[in-house]
């Protein structure tokens, strides 16, 4: 019988992983850049935050910051003194329990041999090196000392080490130093400006075993070596000035053969002449109660290092940053896999958003929203219109206006439909859904048809947007635009013979793009122009003659500035005479033209309030006073109603 296990997925992305929610995605980096964000910062906003499904790059560094601190509070760096402390008093012991029942003038000459001893570790062990043992036990845990010395020497430059000299042999030794005799010569052969290809390949065959990271080259084996080195030399420089002199006099006799102490330093040197950009002299405190020995500190050092660059590819702050530099097996060695998949899915999100063409580069190299993008945030803007329509009792905007002159083409029918049945077509439906069971033509909703109509006749539409330091201040600056983003969605998707100008004003009025608009940042500007942007509003309505008018203005602010022949605008407040007459002849002007002007005013000042009511007087139009979450209904919602009432 076949048997299969299942475990976390390793080999890339996970296969079964959801796709990463581009729509959410888009949403939130469109609210930032309609509240006056670039589209570069609010990508990198976005990934800093993170997504419903997936920690940000700040959630990650926190964590790393967290792991960082814990390895300082938790450990100290003499667990390799304490260890040698320990089996020297076990060897004394021993030996001097061997020689108390020994009434010999040796066994008291011994005693006091013993006694005699220096009260420090390293100086006591080396008075020992000559001592004749009695004792097999203290032998032996003498000798202990001199392989715990060994591998922690060796397990502080070679990551592993440690675990394969556990059962030191004595040939094992002599490998060793060999060993560091070849890598030594290779290192100075490619210090010298050598070719050290064969070199290399020799000395792999050789000594491949006491290298797991399988290096391809010499380049790929300082790399390891040289880093490894620096965190040794950065935990002994965290070490207090006698922890260091009595590390350095132990390790003398580390496997009892001095030679290797002498490769290991020519190791170090030659490693800082060909890496001198590691970080050689730095250090860190240590504050807890836990011991690390002298290959554990090294690479807690090494984990610290690890945790410090970590964080500075999650910042992102150098130039040309991206989120594949982040080392996510690294990530992951420090944090947990949760780390490592967010980490990717910030990635892809990343790539998706450039791939799938909702970013782009504009001609001066900076990000842009792409017009597909900018569809995307219209249907999202337009589908929170038709919600808010709801909740107020409106119609649905997307069948609002719709009646009219048939297409030719019929749907099925949809509650709320007004469009008349196609009667043919929902009979011929129920007889074919009734007769194949045998039984009676009865008619079900399922078979209603309606027949698809259409408005033929086109409107032109100028919506004026007030742009002035006000809104922005105020809290109206998003709406504004979402509200120009769900109008331009309907008309571009339910009525494409409409002719939609958009114009924002402040000091000065202008014709601008969706994109532009969206873009548009908030600035400190005294002014407001309405009397320019009705002028631009005209010259919108007679370029589309042949269309019905449509004049949307939303403002908080009464008229404070005008513009004059010579194309200066004209500042006061209060506002002069001069800026409303001016002003109320450019509403006369477009009621000529047959447009009536219909005014969203935001806020509640009495002064804007008259000002406005008279607007609606004599243009025929009329005063809307929504709050902010009703801005974008009521805009499309007059628009609708219109058309309505043109045809």
């Amino acid at each position: 019988m076949t048997r299969f296990s299942y475990g976390p997925w390793h080999d890339g992305p996970d296969p079964l992983a959801p796709p990463v929610d581009l729509r959410d995605a888009l949403d939130a980096i469109g609210q930032d850049v309609m509240d006056g964000r670039s589209p570069r910062s609010a990508l990198d906003e976005l990934l800093r935050r993170g997504t419903r499904s997936t920690s940000g790059l700040d959630e990650l560094t926190r964590r790393l910051w967290q792991r960082r601190s814990q390895i300082q509070r938790r450990h100290n760096l003499d667990g390799t003194l304490r260890q040698v402390r320990e089996l020297l008093d076990e060897a004394l012991r021993a030996e001097k329990a061997e020689l108390f029942p020994d009434p010999s003038d040796d066994a008291r000459f011994r005693e006091a041999q013993l006694d005699a001893l220096p009260s420090g570790t390293a100086a006591a062990v080396r008075e020992l090196q000559e001592y004749d043992w009695r004792s097999d036990e203290a032998r032996e845990s003498y000798r202990k000392i001199q392989d715990l010395l060994g591998q922690e020497l060796m397990e502080s430059r070679f990551q592993g080490m440690k675990q394969a000299l556990q059962n030191m042999r004595p040939e094992d030794t002599e490998r060793i130093r060999q060993m560091m005799a070849d890598l030594n010569d290779l290192l100075l052969s490619h210090l010298r400006g050598e070719d050290t290809t064969a070199q290399f390949d020799d000395f792999m065959r050789k000594h491949g075993e006491f290298f797991p990271e399988n290096p391809r080259n010499t380049e790929e084996l300082i790399d390891a070596l040289a880093a490894r080195a620096a965190a040794a030399q950065r935990m002994m420089n965290s070490m207090s000035a006698e922890q260091r002199a009595e590390l350095a006099e132990l390790m003398a006799g580390a496997f009892g053969d001095p030679r290797l102490v002498e490769q290991v330093a020519s190791l170090d040197a030659n490693l800082r002449a060909l890496r001198p950009g590691e970080d050689w002299t730095g250090s860190a405190r240590f504050r807890g109660n836990q011991p690390l020995g002298l290959g554990e500190g090294a690479q807690a050092m090494a984990d610290l290092a690890e945790i410090d660059a970590l964080a500075e590819q999650l910042a992102q702050s150098y130039p040309g940053a991206r989120l594949e530099d982040i080392d996510v097996e690294a990530l992951e060695r420090q944090l947990d896999d949760d780390a490592a998949v967010d980490a990717r899915r910030l990635s892809e999100l990343e790539r998706e958003l450039r791939a799938q063409g909702l970013l782009e580069r504009a001609p001066d190299g900076s990000l842009r929203l792409s017009p597909k993008a900018l569809r995307r945030l219209g249907q999202t803007a337009l589908r929170d219109v038709v919600n808010a329509a709801h909740r107020q009792g409106q119609r649905d905007a997307r069948n609002a206006g719709a009646a009219g002159e048939p297409t030719g083409s019929t749907r099925p029918w949809q509650f709320g439909d007004t469009e008349p049945w196609d009667t043919s077509r929902t009979v011929r439906n129920a007889v074919l859904r009734t007769t194949s069971t045998g039984g009676a033509v009865s008619l079900d909703v399922v078979d209603v048809e309606v027949v698809e109509t259409e408005q033929r006749a086109r409107a032109a539409v100028a919506l004026c947007v007030d742009t002035s330091w006000s809104m922005v201040q105020d809290g109206r600056w998003v709406p504004m635009k979402r509200t120009a983003l769900a109008l331009h969605q309907l008309i571009t998707t339910r009525f494409r013979t409409d002719a939609l100008q958009l114009i924002t004003f402040g000091r000065h009025a202008r014709s601008v793009e969706l994109a532009e608009l969206v873009g548009l940042e908030g600035v400190w500007e005294q002014g407001t122009n309405l009397h320019h942007a009705l002028l631009l509003a005209a010259r919108h309505l007679r370029r589309h003659s042949d269309a019905h008018p449509v004049v949307l203005v939303v403002t908080d602010g009464e008229p404070t500035a005008h513009l004059e022949r010579d194309g200066e605008a004209v500042f006061d407040y209060p506002p002069l005479p001069e800026t409303l007459r001016k002003t109320i002849a450019e509403v006369d002007a477009l009621a000529k033209l047959g447009a009536s002007v219909t005014v969203f005013m935001l806020g509640d000042d009495p002064s804007l309030a008259r000002f406005v009511d008279l607007i609606a007087r004599r243009s025929g139009g009329r005063v809307v006073n929504p709050d902010l979450d009703g801005l974008g209904a009521a805009v499309v919602g007059d628009y609708l109603r219109n058309r309505r009432t043109r045809h």
